[in-house]
């Protein structure tokens, strides 16, 4: 008889010790912003974050995503830069940096990270980019082509709706820039990047760029190559995250980046039990 109760009770124990000792999961969000200084058209006031519309614009969008209370922020900018942009973030908390005289200004981590970090008394903005990835437009050829220009179609057409509905005024930013994180959206960019080009075999690059090593690539499998590309890049970006977030030990992450990398950082994410992913919808409503 207690040869068959231990067991039970060195499982119960390992069961209360394990609850005991294991760390809560820090919860992640990935919000999706198109590039704020790419988007501008000087003929297009609407798509101009300096305005007196477009900052209260970016006011409501930053004021929805700061509900999340992240205690680590982290942007779209390689690690190299990080002395700069401390700099800077310095300067923006006391004050001192006026963005519509700063080269390149109107980018996201200035209108919106300075912003939200500042607003919640965050000491530091870490950058987390990496280098690689390339055009979606260098898989030209190859069996199944068509369904990875079908693909590109369909977000060319969607996308290209919301845009217009930016640029004429009759979609505001703060609910554009919610759009983009939808996941009716941002998952037919992840099906373009991540899926569909696997369908595609026995091609070539067309013009690649220096990213691409093309030494090392399989005609035979040129649609996963390309996935292989972008999924390398994120997962550097996914690295710089958390290696950065060991000494931080932060309670909830708040990642800005393009809203291309939405579901492929929330996908590597999900596979991490250090972390949970906290979906941007949540706080971004259509």
């Amino acid at each position: 008889m207690l040869k068959s109760i231990l067991p039970v009770m060195f499982c119960a124990v390992s069961g209360v010790s394990w609850a005991q000792t294991s760390p809560k999961p820090a919860e992640v969000m990935v919000v999706g912003c198109d590039h704020l200084n790419q988007i501008y058209k000087p003929a297009k006031p609407a798509t101009d974050v300096l305005t007196p519309q477009g900052q209260q614009e970016i006011s409501r969008f930053t004021a929805a995503i700061a509900r999340f209370r992240p205690d680590m922020l982290v942007v779209e900018m390689l690690p190299e830069e990080q002395p700069r942009l401390d700099s800077l973030y310095a300067l923006y908390r006391q004050d001192k940096l006026d963005l519509a005289a700063l080269p390149g200004g109107r980018s996201e981590v200035y209108q919106v990270a300075f912003r939200l970090g500042k607003q919640l008394q965050l000491p530091r903005i870490y950058c987390a980019n990496a280098p690689g990835g390339t055009s979606q437009g260098i898989l030209r050829t190859g069996q199944n082509i068509e369904l990875y220009q079908q693909a590109g179609a369909e977000l060319s057409k969607v996308a290209g709706a919301k845009r217009a509905a930016l640029e004429d005024g009759s979609l505001p930013l703060s609910r554009y820039l919610a759009t983009l994180n939808q996941p009716e959206i941002y998952n037919l960019v992840y099906r373009l990047r991540y899926v569909t080009p696997a369908r595609v075999t026995n091609g070539r690059f067309t013009n690649p760029d220096a990213a691409v090593d093309t030494a090392f690539i399989n005609p035979r499998y040129i649609g996963a190559e390309l996935i292989s590309v972008f999924k390398n890049r994120d997962y550097k970006i996914y690295s710089n995250i958390v290696t950065q977030a060991l000494p931080v030990r932060p309670q909830r992450v708040l990642a800005l980046f393009g809203a291309a990398h939405i579901g492929s950082l929330q996908s590597i994410f999900a596979s991490d039990p250090e972390f949970r992913v906290v979906e941007s919808r949540k706080y971004l409503k259509k």
